[in-house]
């Protein structure tokens, strides 16, 4: 393992991978003040996360990133349901993906479904949040099987997953 002294004597460690962050411009760049209420949805920017909470008085006021990605329509995760029983069996499906946002939602206001749309090829669920999409698959693909496949985007490009079952 290559090492070098620092100042203090003692050995640097080279042997660590340093992640470099994601970049995402609808992250705030700087730290809240708290609380911090969206003015669009009511949720509560409060020790250093977005919650359902009642609104304070007196807090400051900023759009969350969910909103800004809602207004913008930029979404940060894709999913594509693909195959005959997506449209077969769209009652069942919508319920799953329903109940799925609805109970992240609940503990991440920011994770929320922006548009379904019907294409020729299935449905397009299209996402303000990264982990919702992937939930969504594996709910899909514990429920009804059907093949998974997961793309993790750069940069700015969305997560994307397609579940596919004919």
């Amino acid at each position: 393992m290559p090492t070098s002294s620092n100042a203090g004597g003692h050995e640097a460690r080279r042997d660590r991978f340093v992640e470099e962050s994601r970049h995402d411009s609808y992250k705030v760049p700087s730290k809240l003040a708290e609380p911090t209420v969206c003015p669009k949805c009511s949720a509560v920017f409060h020790k250093g996360r977005w919650s359902w909470v009642a609104q304070p008085v007196g807090a400051e006021e900023t759009v969350c990133p969910a909103c800004h990605r809602l207004q913008d329509k930029r979404p940060k995760g894709v999913l594509m349901l693909k195959g005959t029983f997506a449209s077969q069996q769209s009652e069942q499906v919508m319920g799953v993906i329903k109940n799925i946002e609805t109970k992240e939602n609940k503990e991440h206001p920011l994770a929320r479904i922006m548009s379904i749309e019907r294409t020729p090829d299935g449905l397009v669920v299209s996402t303000t949040d990264a982990h919702l999409p992937r939930q969504i698959g594996e709910a899909l693909k514990h429920a009804y099987h059907g093949e998974l496949e997961i793309h993790y985007g750069e940069g700015e490009d969305p997560i994307r997953v397609n579940w596919t079952k004919s």
